[in-house]
């Protein structure tokens, strides 16, 4: 039984089926419904990857919001971006090897959009963080290996850090949860700000 660090004073909601951003809030501790939002994810023409994250994360947070106007509901999502191109999700094995061969042996930058939206009290605010991650080099039959293990196939850049992906990872610069999917010092901080979580009392 985790202990709680925090109560909720409003409703929250996750618009997202992702089990780490739903771990994260769960680690906290809160009270939250977790409602992922259906939207179009594909970029715009020349859309930069700031720009695309931080309009699915506000396109997730708004169409939850819509049907739950009394809550506050949490949208994110993360890219890797590496030389302007935006790697989300692959859709095959072929394709996660083709990112995984790309990422060896450089830096790229993980973006995370993270979206609050509540109708009730005209909240609408949308934040966004870089991490960059710098992966080592690995032969073609190890990534063909642990792309066997399927954990990339439903991982932006098609790896996860917190995963059997960790030991691609050679060092980052920023924060690691913003990796994993969700900027929790931001989160946190945000709903802190807006009263809608207050700290346990200890009394």
């Amino acid at each position: 039984m985790i202990q709680p660090i925090f109560n909720a004073e409003k409703n929250i909601i996750l618009a997202s089926a992702s089990p780490r951003r739903r771990d994260f809030l769960q680690q906290l501790g809160l009270p939250f419904t977790t409602i992922p939002a259906t939207i179009d994810e594909t970029p715009r023409n020349n859309e930069s990857a700031v720009d695309f994250v931080q309009r699915m994360a506000s396109a997730k947070a708004k169409s939850i919001a819509t049907s739950w106007p009394d809550a506050v509901v949490i949208g994110a999502d993360t890219v890797i971006s590496f030389q302007k191109e935006i790697l989300g999700k692959p859709e095959n094995p072929g394709e996660a090897l083709q990112f995984l061969q790309k990422l060896q042996g450089t830096t790229h930058d993980v973006i995370t959009s993270l979206s609050l939206c509540g109708l009730q009290d005209c909240l609408d605010t949308t934040i966004t963080r870089t991490t960059t991650v710098t992966f080592g080099h690995f032969s073609t039959a190890t990534l063909q290996a642990y792309i066997g293990t399927g954990e990339p196939m439903d991982k932006a850049g098609a790896y996860a850090i917190q995963g059997q992906g960790g030991f691609l990872v050679q060092k980052i610069n920023g924060s690691c949860s913003n990796v994993i999917g969700l900027p929790m010092n931001d989160l946190v901080t945000l709903l802190l700000t807006q009263k809608i979580i207050s700290p346990q009392s200890t009394e």
